[in-house]
């Protein structure tokens, strides 16, 4: 059991979620067993009885996310409410509890990914695994940021920032990670067999996570090689894709495609309609934080732009297109390709970027690198006006 919580330390520490010492997890097996002793854990025990669970994590977040998720629970009147793809498919919104009330936490367990306290910080839970926790804090994590930041635009745009608002950007505002840099080059192709394809997939995810150009498990990676589009499982961390890499023919013959990435149908048609070998996707904050400014207050599609919007927008001359994971009337397979035809980059509403590239994943990596920084620029830009 000490591996397991030494390993979650490190992820969490790594990712600049939690710093060491900051977390404190419990897992029932045959007996309930802390990765600590702390008086907290006396508060926390009763969630395991009144909650089918097998896992809880409570982390105190590392800056900036601390500032940020305390601003947020103080002044957010009920649940924070995020409007990023990730929050409106995976958390819906997140709850807040003054206090580590078992009562109070449980009720809220019960229906969410997790809820955090001002006091406290971050408590979510695995009915499975510790590994669900650990995505549901991650994810959390990115949510808070995506909405304070973006909060933070529009009331600067609309002269409603108050002094609060002022003073905790110019804090976290020197919190956040330096900008992203290319520190080497990724494995050379156009890759031949399947070994160079998984291994060149494997360096590329993992480089991915170490620029926290992604958050938890919500980027995807592929390659096609000989007809075949290998791609990330779906639910799987791009740094530990060893056996999570699944072949799918391009002709749809094998069913390896159940287990493969829920965004397959819009990998299939880039790849498809582009000539595109690699695609990389991530969740890069300041891309995804100005994909949601828009300025129309009367929009009549409000509420639903993610999905719907039929104007031609972009950033920093980076299309910016609308769509959901899967193929329906408003799937991603549907937007994504256009808007990368003759482009390497694009940016989905409110989710995240989508870089391709014609030999291997060098230029998808940097243009995902390139179209952050350049996004953060941008940010700052947009404020100061």
């Amino acid at each position: 059991m000490d591996n397991l919580f030494q390993h979650y330390e490190q992820k969490l520490a790594e990712s600049g979620i939690a710093e060491t010492g900051a977390t404190l997890m419990g897992v029932l097996d045959a007996d309930l067993e802390w990765n600590r002793m702390d008086p907290l854990c006396k508060k926390l025990t009763p969630l395991f009885d009144c909650l089918t669970i097998n896992s809880l994590l409570l982390i105190v977040p590392a800056e900036p996310y601390r500032s940020i998720i305390r601003f947020l629970a103080e002044t957010s009147h009920g649940p924070i409410q995020p409007q990023d793809c990730e929050t409106r498919t995976f958390l819906h919104d997140i709850p807040v509890c003054r206090d580590l009330n078992p009562a109070a936490i449980s009720s809220c367990l019960q229906i969410r990914k997790g809820v955090v306290t001002p006091d406290y910080g971050i408590v979510t839970h695995g009915s499975v695994s510790i590994e669900q926790a650990f995505v549901s804090c991650s994810s959390i994590c990115f949510a808070s940021f995506v909405k304070f930041f973006s909060d933070y635009l529009s009331l600067a745009a609309s002269g409603g920032l108050t002094g609060p608002h002022r003073r905790l950007f110019e804090k976290v505002w020197g919190l956040i990670d330096p900008m992203p840099e290319m520190d080497s080059t990724l494995l050379e192709g156009p890759f031949q067999t399947e070994f160079e394809v998984r291994t060149a997939m494997m360096e590329a995810g993992s480089a991915t996570v170490k620029k926290r150009l992604v958050d938890s498990y919500f980027g995807n990676i592929s390659y096609c090689c000989d007809e075949v589009l290998y791609i990330s499982q779906t639910g799987s961390s791009l740094d530990d894709l060893e056996h999570c890499i699944d072949p799918c023919p391009l002709d749809e013959s094998s069913c390896a495609s159940m287990t493969a990435s829920s965004e397959l149908p819009a990998h299939f048609e880039v790849i498809k309609q582009t000539g595109a070998r690699a695609i990389l996707h991530g969740h890069p904050k300041f891309a995804v934080i100005l994909s949601m400014d828009c300025r129309i207050a009367d929009c009549p599609i409000k509420g639903e732009c993610y999905r719907k919007c039929d104007r031609d927008r972009s950033v920093c001359g980076v299309p910016i297109v609308p769509g959901e994971v899967g193929s329906g009337p408003y799937g991603l397979c549907n937007t994504i390709p256009k808007a990368l035809t003759g482009k390497s980059g694009v940016i989905v509403y409110g989710h995240g970027v989508f870089t391709s590239g014609d030999t291997d994943f060098n230029d998808p990596f940097r243009r995902l690198l390139e179209i952050e920084n350049g996004c953060r620029r941008e940010y700052l830009k947009r404020v100061e006006e």
